[in-house]
């Protein structure tokens, strides 16, 4: 079995290494709305792979072979420029301009050029830096180190608002909500796929709501999918929500 995944593995590699230069990538988008509205204001971006022979590789089967091979650096590149250009269309072409949330990986963050790259796409697609949002997990504030810490602080100093992901997945220190310049938390949507029916998740998501809201930081329920986790994120005071209520990803045509 280890010897066919790790098969599997090197062919990814060598088909990921093709792809950028045979434009297989594209971006997909998740809505994200203000609670008690309907108007899409974030966009959180997803990558899909479709390689040369048609086939649909699913993320979690390519971004773990592209981290490992370090090829996530020159993939997560092109994920900028082409989120930093779409929200520029949007921009120019919509009443309400679009911010655009894209993941960066634990290599991105490590990288010394990760600001340069972020800043790079910015300037290509004259994109003011408030439209961009970059989506850190938890683990990255606990492995932290110099580079990573020195990102995180450039990239607010750029403009550029951080979200911290997935929140509350395995990670009890809440240190680095202090010691770092988070504009946003995204509540997983494990807790939240509970609310309904379970008075101390509930209690939870109140609590991470309370400690973000004292903290002035952005609140946003992921894996919301019924009216009624909807109506109770807004009675707790939720800012936004995203999930397959509010929307599934879609093309940025189709949004």
């Amino acid at each position: 079995m280890m010897a066919e995944d790790a098969a599997e593995s090197l062919l990814i590699e060598g088909r990921l290494r093709q792809a950028l230069e045979n434009n297989e990538f594209s971006l997909m988008f998740q809505p994200i709305i203000r609670t008690g509205s309907t108007e899409i204001c974030i966009v959180e971006t997803l990558l899909r792979w479709t390689n040369g022979q048609n086939e649909k590789i699913a993320p979690d089967r390519f971004i773990p072979v592209a981290e490992a091979s370090g090829l996530i650096l020159d993939i997560g590149r092109w994920v900028l420029h082409a989120a930093c250009k779409q929200a520029s269309y949007w921009q120019q072409t919509r009443t309400i301009p679009i911010v655009v949330s894209v993941n960066a990986s634990p290599l991105q963050l490590a990288s010394p050029r990760f600001c340069d790259d972020v800043q790079a796409a910015i300037d290509a697609a004259d994109l003011p830096p408030s439209l961009l949002t970059i989506e850190l997990t938890e683990r990255l504030m606990v492995e932290e180190d110099a580079i990573t810490s020195a990102n995180i602080r450039r990239l607010t100093e750029m403009g550029v608002r951080v979200a911290l992901d997935d929140f509350g997945t395995g990670y009890s220190s809440l240190s680095y909500l202090t010691r770092y310049p988070i504009q946003c938390i995204k509540i997983d949507r494990s807790f939240i796929a509970k609310i309904e029916c379970d008075a101390q998740s509930r209690a939870l998501v109140q609590a991470i709501i309370g400690i973000g809201k004292s903290l002035k930081m952005v609140m946003v329920a992921e894996g919301v999918e019924t009216q009624e986790q909807a109506t109770l994120l807004e009675m707790m005071g939720c800012d936004y929500l995203q999930g397959f209520l509010i929307g599934r990803p879609v093309s940025a045509a189709a949004l």
